[in-house]
């Protein structure tokens, strides 16, 4: 859908014979190809339609808005949060919603306009029992996880399946000023250790030889 061309859709859409909600072989639709794209236009065209699912999950699960926010795109996330029938919330066959995604790959813009709404968990967990801070922190991604410190309904010091915490990873990704925000907190304890032991420090430290 890069160059999708919304005249060129309308043509197809004003066709008796074409169903705008048939998915590919993944289970994606229209819908959620032109979300990824960020083709606003089309996105609206086809919002119009009495016969388009906008919160249409494909095989993983995941719906339109979850592409949109995964590819960064403010205006198409806009356009879905306005509308009564699209979960904001709503989360894929590994528990990841589209804040998580939004986080993961940076989207600071897209970031905050979901914590705007009360609808939208900001300390769910996905099914590995990491949150979007965790995402954030692994990604290496500093300005979203500086939003989400700063909020009071998050658990800074939250630990997954394996007992790791969003400081945990961020010592993993080698990031210096990400590490000193989540050391500059008193309710994060630096010494956490997880199933196999490790605390953040070993995590920063870099591999040693697998034997001694």
């Amino acid at each position: 859908m890069r160059f999708a061309n919304t005249t060129l859709a309308q043509l197809f859409l004003e066709q008796e014979g074409v169903n705008p909600t048939l998915a590919e072989q993944r289970g994606r639709t229209p819908l959620t190809h032109a979300a990824g794209a960020g083709q606003e236009g089309l996105v609206k065209l086809l919002l119009e339609r009495g016969d388009v699912n906008p919160d249409s999950p494909d095989k993983d699960g995941r719906t339109p808005l979850s592409y949109a926010a995964s590819y960064g795109r403010e205006g198409v996330v806009k356009i879905f949060l306005e509308r009564g029938d699209v979960d904001p919330d709503s989360s894929d066959n590994y528990g990841k919603t589209p804040l998580f995604y939004a986080a993961r790959y940076g989207h600071e813009g897209v970031v905050k306009i979901f914590l705007e709404k009360g609808d939208v968990n900001p300390d769910s967990s996905d099914e590995d029992g990491r949150t979007p801070l965790s995402h954030a922190a692994g990604s290496r991604h500093e300005s979203v996880v500086k939003i989400f410190l700063e909020r009071g309904d998050v658990n800074r010091d939250s630990s997954n399946q394996d007992g790791r915490t969003p400081l945990s990873h961020s010592a993993e990704s080698g990031r210096e000023g990400m590490v000193k925000i989540f050391l500059e907190r008193e309710d994060i304890n630096p010494d956490s250790s997880d199933e196999d032991g490790r605390t953040p420090l070993l995590h920063s430290v870099p591999n040693g030889p697998g034997r001694w």
